[in-house]
């Protein structure tokens, strides 16, 4: 725009403000040499003049008439159409700011007191950035009792009291100047028996204990705007957890639901368009737009924290960023939202009236017309009824999002009971009566909410009907009533099954095919989350690291492990659910839990290091180097697997530590190593993570928990058994540098590809099997690992030909099979996959033969058409096994060294 458009538009607007805005024609007339200056240097330079009046020798006079040249400079820069709405809301809002702080400075200087102890948090449009041009400020203030200066014998309390009300008056009391900024306290706890500011403690104690639900979406947009901001954002940070959740929090659709429904009933007058339209809570206006943002905030928020931000515009843009809502949604919201604020301003620019609504009168809305350039009020309702209607629209479909539509219920007498779970065909029946009956007895922890049994009552009839029809009704019904029994809390819970049938269908299926992940939801609910927003696949290691990296970040001590926990426990739920429904094969999941597995000793070893190396010192040039063996080595994990883990380090073991006292390398990484395995096993608030097996080490349970490169070479070259070397070929280092990982890799490739007497191998691996078969004998028809024929059988003759090939073997069971053992490629990745399927379907009796529906099951997710295919070429492989095994271990020589 050149400078005779601007300066074109700047006198419409001025003309406009004139003939339509009372409030605005006596500011203009005031202020000649304002609206001079916004015509020769802009208005930033005229809101930065205004600001500059604010004087504390005359403070009340100097901070209304600061307020009355802002309110003129950002009017008419509105009405010229020289800024947009974000810097029309953000003007106004940094005056607020910059005026509180002000009278804060202002009534600490009256007690002879610099600011201190003292925050006002902001909430509400002030504190998301967006303040009405006409706009109270809704604050609430805190202290901190020990640092609030105070007068002699002044209970600080009472000090800040004090401070707030004279605060108040600077800005809201009327005088002959006007007022400056209206002040609401109301939205801090009970206010009507509470401080008007409240000590520190007490409202952390109230908002992480007692908060009521709407305060929670009124923090979404706090802040500390002035005072002892420091504080004030310390203060944010401690409640962060309670307005933020981190489970996905569908009660949050409920509240807001509930809340709209009392808005559209109390204001019924001003719902629809027309005289006496409320733009800001009348149907598809303002409040559902912010709502509509505010709702997929709370329930996404506590797990993306690019979906906080606190203004309604950036929040739209970041949910269809994150893909929470649609892209057309999102700036079909933006336009409304803009157009509303912009006219709802206007309204409140020709009066200076805290209003929202429409004017009643026709002299009245001819006037807002005028003031907006337009032709009449019917040009003005003809712009806004199209936006009304998609905005009513699109917030209608979020509300029914899970509504109780009221169908069909269980009926609440035992008879109607029963008769209704006969008539839907339940097993039995009798218990179902029973259990109900105990379910509505009100003592059961997640249904004694009137909330939650609503949100249950919705989703009861019809996973009852999906689990209790079936052969196994009446044990997935009594798994039912365990997981209601162990379930801690369920307003969240049912809610979000209420919201979302098929995550109800999906536990139906868990209590009907694996109590392993039944029992794991039991104990955290929020597991179900991840069936929302399922995590992306981890590709390597690389990738695993990163995102437990991510979701850890800032974390340490207690709430490292429980972060590290929850990860794994989430990612490991997340894969057995899409191992039973088919969506990822049993090889790929067992690859993901070995990378999950990888990614949390990594990020606790070198979290448990640093911590030791505060306290210790470090030992130069000696770093901690863990192998993984066993299947762990492999990359092949079940959801029930352990660690098999050796720890070893670089350096001599004789070197010493920079800590005082110093310690000898050998005694560091002992004293750090139990801190590893503790870290990895210990059960902390949110539960176990793995457990650890150190019996590979060097002499077994006998010998140092760590030892260095140097001596376990030492001792594998001059003092391991065979059975000890066998182990390594399924050995390689994790969690260090690329250096160390070379260097440990290359003693291990040395030492199994080293010359020895074959005669020796065989015999000793025979004799090995032989023990285990004694004193772990197959367990049941499907022990697809001890049995003859079975993966002990396959990794014995891999390791064994292994150790007489004269070179090193990859430790991934079916790469060396291909190197070594070709038939076995296939025997070997059928039981793998049955072993992983076993171990998620029949967690506790992984041996015994599956029934019917488990055995469909186990044959889809091995790509068999059914269980007597999966049992045929089960059999097949054992014998390719057998024959393999009576091959290598051939009392021939000859045959033997072949």
């Amino acid at each position: 725009m050149s400078a005779a458009e601007a300066r074109a538009a700047l006198d419409d607007a001025i003309a406009r403000a004139n003939a339509h805005a009372p409030f605005l024609r006596g500011l203009i007339r005031r202020e000649p040499e304002l609206v001079e200056m916004m015509a020769a240097d802009g208005f930033d330079a005229a809101v930065a003049h205004s600001i500059a009046r604010l004087d504390q020798e005359h403070a009340a006079r100097s901070v209304r008439e600061a307020r009355g040249g802002v309110a003129l400079t950002v009017a008419l820069a509105d009405l010229s159409g020289a800024w947009p709405l974000e810097k029309v809301t953000g003007a106004l809002t940094d005056f607020a700011d910059r005026a509180l702080d002000f009278a804060i400075r202002q009534a600490f200087a009256e007690r002879e007191a610099e600011p201190d102890g003292l925050a006002a948090l902001a909430l509400g449009k002030m504190g998301s950035g967006e303040l009405n041009y006409s706009s109270d400020i809704d604050l609430i203030f805190i202290h901190d009792p020990e640092r609030l200066p105070r007068r002699p014998h002044e209970d600080p309390t009472e000090a800040a009291v004090r401070l707030v009300r004279r605060i108040s008056a600077l800005l809201a009391e009327r005088t002959g100047d006007g007022y400056a900024l209206r002040v609401d306290l109301r939205l801090r706890p009970d206010p009507d028996s509470t401080p008007s500011s409240l000590p520190l403690g007490a409202a952390l104690n109230y908002y992480q204990s007692q908060a009521l639900a709407w305060e929670r979406s009124a923090f979404i947009r706090a802040r500390a705007a002035a005072g002892d901001t420091a504080m004030g954002c310390d203060f944010l940070a401690e409640v962060e957890p309670f307005i933020w959740r981190r489970s996905l929090d569908y009660s949050a659709l409920a509240e807001i639901r509930e809340v709209s429904h009392q808005i559209r009933d109390h204001f019924a007058e001003g719902q629809k368009l027309g005289p006496g339209f409320d733009l800001k809570r009348g149907r598809g206006g303002i409040r559902e737009v912010e709502f509509y943002a505010q709702v997929h905030q709370m329930i996404f928020g506590g797990r993306d924290r690019t979906l906080r931000p606190g203004a309604t515009l950036d929040a739209l843009d970041a949910l269809a960023q994150a893909g929470r809502i649609r892209g057309e949604d999102a700036r079909m919201l933006a336009d409304a939202y803009r157009h509303y604020r912009t006219l709802e301003h206007r309204i409140q620019m020709m009066d200076d009236q805290q209003t929202h609504a429409v004017p009643k009168l026709a002299a009245g809305r001819t006037q807002l017309a005028g003031l907006c350039g337009a032709a009449s009020w019917k040009a003005l309702e003809a712009d806004l009824a199209p936006r009304l209607k998609a905005v009513a629209k699109l917030y209608d479909q979020l509300l029914e999002t899970g509504e109780d539509k009221r169908g069909e219920r269980i009926p609440m007498d035992p008879e109607g009971a029963g008769r209704w779970a006969a008539k839907a065909k339940i097993k039995d029946p009798k218990l179902l009566a029973t259990l109900i009956e105990g379910w509505r007895s009100g003592r059961m922890r997640s249904l004694r909410a009137p909330e939650a049994m609503q949100a249950f009552e919705q989703v009861i009839p019809g996973l009852v009907q999906q689990i209790g029809s079936g052969r196994t009704g009446r044990e997935a019904l009594i798994r039912l009533d365990q997981l209601i029994t162990a379930l801690p809390s369920g307003v969240q819970f049912w809610r979000l099954l209420a919201a979302h049938p098929k995550l109800a269908e999906v536990v139906g299926r868990l209590l009907t095919t694996t109590p392993l992940l039944a029992d794991a939801l039991a104990r955290r609910p929020s597991l179900i989350d991840i069936l929302l927003e399922p995590a992306s696949p981890l590709p390597d290691i690389a990738a695993a690291s990163l995102e437990l990296a991510q979701v850890t970040r800032g974390l340490e001590g207690e709430a490292l492990l429980d972060r590290v926990r929850e990860w794994t426990a989430e990612r490991r739920f997340l894969l057995g659910v899409m191992l039973l429904d088919g969506t990822i094969a049993p090889a790929r999941a067992s690859h993901e839990l070995s990378l999950m597995a990888e990614a949390a000793v990594g990020l606790l070893a070198d979290a448990v290091t640093r911590d030791f190396a505060v306290r210790h010192g470090t030992v130069p040039g000696g770093r901690l180097v863990p192998l993984a063996l066993g299947r762990f080595g492999g990359g092949q994990l079940t959801t029930q697997s352990d660690l098999d883990i050796v720890l070893l380090f670089t350096g001599s073991y004789e070197a010493m530590s920079t800590g005082d006292p110093p310690l000898t390398a050998s005694a560091w990484f002992n004293r750090l190593g139990p801190r590893l395995i503790a870290a990895l096993t210990v059960p902390t608030a949110a539960g176990p993570l793995y457990e650890v097996d150190t019996r590979l080490r060097p002499s077994g349970n006998d010998g140092l928990l760590a030892v260095s490169l140097d001596s376990f070479e030492r001792y594998q070259r001059e003092e391991a058994g065979i059975w000890e070397t066998m182990a390594l070929t399924r050995a390689r280092p994790i969690a260090c540098a690329p250096e160390d990982a070379a260097a440990a890799q290359a003693v291990i490739d040395s030492i199994v590809s080293a010359p020895r007497d074959s005669q020796a191998v065989w015999q000793e691996a025979v004799e090995m099997r032989r023990h285990i078969a004694k004193h772990k004998p197959q367990a049941g028809p499907f022990d697809v690992k001890l049995m003859k024929g079975g993966l002990v059988d396959i990794e014995f003759i891999i390791q064994a030909r292994a150790l007489v090939s004269g070179h090193p073997v990859p430790p991934r069971l079916a790469d060396a099979a291909a190197q070594l053992a070709p038939e076995l490629v296939e025997p070997a990745r059928l039981m793998m996959d049955l072993l992983v399927m076993l171990r998620l379907v029949q967690p506790h009796d992984a041996s015994a033969a599956p029934d019917a529906a488990a055995g469909a099951l186990l044959a889809r997710a091995c790509g068999k058409s059914g269980l007597a295919a999966l049992k045929a070429d089960l059999a097949q492989a054992r014998g390719i096994v057998t024959r393999c095994w009576s091959e290598t271990f051939s009392p021939s020589p000859q045959e033997k060294n072949r």
